[in-house]
């Protein structure tokens, strides 16, 4: 049988390869119909002609993301053996010609793992993307980042960030203050992302000019939002008919990204969540695309993850949870 002998840098650079887990090449292997044998920094394949040349170019695109500043986690390792098993591993090397860099007044974003990659690169490619996963995967912010990369590129004449006024149980008529002071709460973590990207006199001055809008979800009501970047922040809280009403406000020239977490769903529970019933009404339309990311996706500290698969474990002590951790 045919084999080959890749050689690393190092055994930590080949290990950030696979994720550091021995149970990533075992996927691998049996993806791709191989056979790998690795010790310190080099990787043996045994295989037939086609899976050996599968194998080395999935290590090889492996090898090039992270020289990009690429993090790869499982779900990435995952996701690239079963594409380069199916023979797609060419196309998927467009995605790295060129460095996917979003600029903003205040700093130049990156994306830290590959599958934040294919969330930017399917921002650019779709009108409608929806952003689906834990806390900490980057959904929103990166969102965020395309809405103020587009505005300040000309692509959009204004950006429109809004949610749905639903938290945690709690009700607008039971907060203290007016309007205006009820709603800011729901609203902050979104005027923190801007105030990352751009500076804050120039939020001001956006913002008062109407360039820039946050708003309540309610407020989308009977309008049609043209040449505008629109981002849906918790849409896990929007119920199907909000969640209708929102995408019916596309308009010419205008480009939606819709966020949330299903696990994390605040709605009464009679009322069901127009992001769980969307992703089954819209799954086959074109110019609208899916991205799930997993628990293993968060880039937040490292015991946010941990907390999320202790969680999922929780609730799901027989199979895969909600953020696609198996216990």
């Amino acid at each position: 049988m045919p084999s080959k002998t890749l050689h690393f840098p190092s055994p930590r650079h080949l290990s950030s390869l696979y994720a550091g887990r021995e149970e990533n090449l075992v996927h691998a292997e049996r993806a791709l119909g191989v056979k790998f044998v690795t010790r310190d920094d080099w990787l043996k394949i045994d295989a037939g002609a086609e899976p050996l040349a599968n194998a080395e170019a999935l290590f090889g695109f492996l090898d090039h993301a992270r020289a990009q500043g690429m993090t790869i986690r499982t779900p990435d390792f995952h996701r690239l053996a079963d594409a380069f098993a199916r023979g797609e591993g060419e196309a998927l090397n467009s995605l790295l010609e060129e460095p996917l860099v979003i600029a903003t007044n205040r700093k130049t974003i990156v994306p830290k793992t590959l599958s934040q990659k294919l969330y930017l690169q399917s921002m650019l490619e779709h009108s409608v993307v929806f952003g689906i996963g834990p806390a900490g995967t980057g959904k929103t912010y990166l969102a965020m980042a395309a809405a103020v990369s587009a505005l300040l590129k000309n692509e959009v004449e204004r950006i429109i960030l809004t949610r749905p006024a639903v938290e945690a149980g709690e009700t607008l008529g039971f907060l203290p203050g007016d309007l205006r002071e009820k709603i800011l709460p729901y609203l902050r973590p979104l005027y923190d992302a801007l105030h990352d990207m751009l500076d804050p006199e120039d939020v001001t001055r956006l913002s008062e000019k109407g360039v820039i809008e946050i708003a309540p979800l309610a407020y989308m009501r009977g309008r049609t939002l043209s040449r505008a970047f629109i981002v849906l922040d918790e849409a896990q809280n929007t119920t199907p008919e909000q969640m209708m009403m929102f995408l019916t406000r596309l308009g010419e020239e205008s480009r939606m990204v819709v966020t949330g977490d299903i696990t994390q769903i605040d709605l009464p529970r009679a009322k069901q969540s127009g992001l769980l019933e969307v992703r089954h009404i819209l799954a086959d339309v074109p110019g609208i695309d899916f991205h799930t990311f997993s628990g293993a996706d968060v880039v937040r500290h490292p015991l946010v993850q941990k907390i999320i698969a202790a969680y999922d474990t929780y609730r799901n002590p027989d199979g895969p949870g909600p953020s696609g951790i198996a216990p």
